[in-house]
């Protein structure tokens, strides 16, 4: 399969590219060869480059990504120009700029592949067309809304009081991958921290 990115077409391996999103879904409950392939065939592979732009601010998104490879990140940026990481999603995750892709409003944020990533996409339409029609597809959707919306309120509420020192501890507990797969800059920015606060702390865990 070949798709074109940037104006550059690569060659994807077909197999390799759907093996993962074929397991996630089965690991959701039994499933029916026939449906998966129907879901497979909604899904369009691609790879990106290092900061590629997904999304851009003002952007009505009409696309959501499974991360086979890679990393993608939510962010804004202030008057200032400063970034300020708001979500993280590595492999076996779905991410997209979630608000804007459920009402169609243009989105106040980016979205990042801040590693080179291999992802499949797929588009608005075709998203709903398979929550609508294969009820296992809608029981992960449901568990990518509770999930999120976990992530945010443990994140909102776990840091009302803490330092950062308890920031850091928090996501060494709840998102680990972080520290180990992000820069510092942009897991500070996550915590609302500074980077070199983020590094001294680091250096004495």
């Amino acid at each position: 399969m070949i798709k074109l990115i940037d104006h550059v077409y690569v060659i994807i391996n077909y197999t390799t590219m759907y093996s993962i999103l074929e397991k996630f879904i089965c690991s959701k409950g039994d499933i029916s060869s026939q449906k998966l392939e129907v879901i497979k065939s909604l899904f369009t592979p691609l790879k990106t480059k290092r900061n590629e732009i997904l999304i851009q601010y003002d952007e009505v998104c009409k696309n959501y990504y499974f991360i086979n490879k890679g990393c993608i990140r939510l962010f804004t940026t202030t008057k200032e120009g400063t970034d300020i990481s708001r979500y993280f999603a590595f492999e076996g995750n779905f991410a997209t700029a979630l608000p804007s892709f459920i009402d169609q409003k243009p989105t106040h944020e980016y979205l990042q592949t801040i590693e080179k990533a291999e992802l499949l996409c797929i588009s608005r339409s075709d998203f709903h067309h398979l929550v609508d029609t294969i009820p296992q597809f809608a029981k992960i959707y449901t568990e990518i809304l509770e999930l999120g919306f976990i992530i945010a309120q443990k994140r909102i509420y776990g840091f009302q009081g803490f330092d950062a020192l308890d920031k850091v501890k928090w996501l060494i507990e709840y998102q680990p991958q972080l520290l180990l797969r992000v820069s510092n800059r942009m897991a500070a920015s996550y915590l609302g921290i500074s980077p070199s606060t983020l590094s001294r702390i680091k250096s004495k865990l």
